[in-house]
């Protein structure tokens, strides 16, 4: 065997096999797509600044969810003040699916790039309109309901988002470096994030109770404005992904003619295995995300009484820690894959769930500072590969639509839910460990569907053509391709 051939790691080698044998020949220069490195930079640095922008805008909902309690249900308890805010928060997780089936199927018909301009849009109105929401002492119950409609809004962009912006820089990377690049995006996600956590920090430091609950709350809503049309006019920058251009060269219209119910019903039908995969995936990762980002500052001001600066400035260093790891991970998953990643965090969070919160609810600064460390380094471990490997699970003609359905179905069950789910059971049960019970349910689940997860590192897309960086890594994949093809002929002829 070729040295290059037995250097290949074995996924590639049994993907690239295939595919020849299916054309009954080696690549030549027309079977391999060339993305330049400039139009690759461009399309993965407005992706993530636009990721960015759109997770700043829904993000901020969490880190002042015990203030917006006070502003928009003022009559109820503290403990039903912080549920009914997080039901509120839940709402926008309701309808993703929906937004994952009325967005999924249109990236597939007109493109990736548009959809995405218009649900970074629809986010920042969602999120502007909040900051302009008079208070419940103002217009009494309309308030709560304005809040409601202007979350729901927020969530059905959202639907469209997430799927839509993992399909479009998986199909732009080069196959040896996606997962390194696709994490560019959750890197996006966590910044923004970050910047959310930070203003909120900043905010509760330098102004009164008083002052939050009378305007300051609604300066990180109102920033969405501007934001939003910042990152509009980079997505209408962008050019279409490579695989949907090549795609709609060669006429693959079949599927692509189908109504939207039509296409739910044969992804459902025909791609139920790696959609069930995809839940599992998006579980593990969603309900550690909302535990960390949505549900630990509250966690913290309501279950322990630390105060709200504290609880800001400890989640604050957990985001800034992912932004730190998470793309050495995702070059970490090109060179050892996808499914160690993905199984490492997942028996790690088994194992330091509970010790994490124990930690966390230490008294002092640094023990509940490693808690956090712990937490932010698993999330980081199931944010660093997901955006590579979710969209590999599907072929390019669905993927957008399958991404919309598996990944919003899952969230809005599993992730949405988390921070609601958590504080109720802590309510009920007076168990401030709670949290950590609930993650280890998670870790076990998604060790589960890691066992049944097909290994994507450096494999071409399904449905793309093999994807490579330059002129020269083009050559060297058809030359070993010929010497693949002629080592698959010579085992043929032996049988």
């Amino acid at each position: 065997m070729p040295s290059t051939v037995a250097n290949m790691p074995r996924q590639v080698r049994e993907e690239l096999t295939r595919r020849l044998r299916r054309g009954r020949r080696a690549f030549r220069e027309e079977d391999v797509q060339v993305v330049e490195g400039p139009l690759l930079k461009r399309a993965v640095g407005a992706s993530a600044l636009g990721n960015c922008m759109e997770w700043f805008d829904f993000g901020v909902y969490s880190y002042l969810a015990a203030t917006l309690g006070k502003v928009f249900f003022p009559d109820a308890s503290p403990t039903a003040q912080v549920i009914s805010s997080f039901a509120t928060f839940a709402a926008a997780f309701v309808v993703r699916p929906l937004g994952g089936l009325v967005f999924g199927p249109l990236g597939d018909r007109v493109g990736r790039q548009k959809v995405l301009a218009t649900t970074m849009i629809l986010m920042a109105i969602g999120t502007f309109s909040i900051g302009l929401i008079p208070s419940y002492a103002s217009i009494g119950i309309a308030a709560p309901v304005l809040l409601l409609l202007a979350r729901m809004l927020q969530g059905f962009s959202t639907g469209g988002e997430y799927g839509g912006a993992t399909t479009f820089v998986a199909e732009y990377s080069p196959d040896r470096r996606r997962g390194f690049l696709s994490s560019w995006l959750d890197f996006g996600t966590f910044v923004g994030y970050a910047l959310g956590s930070a203003l909120v920090t900043v905010l509760n430091l330098a102004l009164t109770d008083g002052q939050m609950l009378d305007w300051g709350w609604r300066v990180p809503f109102l920033i969405a404005g501007p934001l939003g049309l910042i990152g509009l006019y980079m997505r209408l920058k962008l050019e279409e992904s490579p695989a949907f251009q090549q795609q709609l060269d060669e006429h693959e219209k079949s599927l692509a003619q189908e109504s939207a119910g039509s296409e739910f019903k044969t992804i459902v039908k025909d791609h139920w295995r790696p959609l069930l995969v995809c839940m599992g995936l998006v579980l593990l990762y969603n309900v550690t995300n909302y535990m960390v980002t949505g549900y630990l500052p509250t966690y913290q001001t309501e279950t322990l009484g630390r105060s709200s600066g504290f609880a800001d400035v400890l989640v604050l260093i957990g985001m800034v820690w992912i932004v730190l790891l998470i793309t050495f991970l995702g070059r970490l998953s090109d060179h050892v894959g996808r499914r160690p990643l993905y199984a490492c965090g997942a028996v790690a969070m088994i194992v330091l769930a509970v010790p994490s919160f124990l930690l966390l609810k230490a008294d002092g600064t640094w023990k509940p500072v490693i808690g956090v460390l712990l937490l932010a380094t698993l999330l980081a471990c199931f944010a660093a590969p997901s955006a590579a490997t979710l969209p590999a699970l599907f072929p390019t003609a669905v993927r957008y639509a399958a991404m919309g359905i598996g990944f919003n179905f899952a969230v809005a069950a599993f992730g949405g839910t988390t921070p609601l789910l958590t504080e109720a059971l802590v309510s009920a049960t007076g168990d401030a460990l709670m949290p950590a019970y609930y993650l280890m349910v998670a870790g076990a689940i998604g060790l589960v569907t890691v066992r049944f997860l097909p290994e994507s590192a450096q494999v071409p897309l399904r449905g793309s053509q093999p994807m490579v960086g330059s002129r020269r890594e083009q050559r060297e994949l058809i030359t070993t391709s010929q010497e693949l093809y002629t080592l698959s002929k010579e085992r043929s002829e032996a049988r």
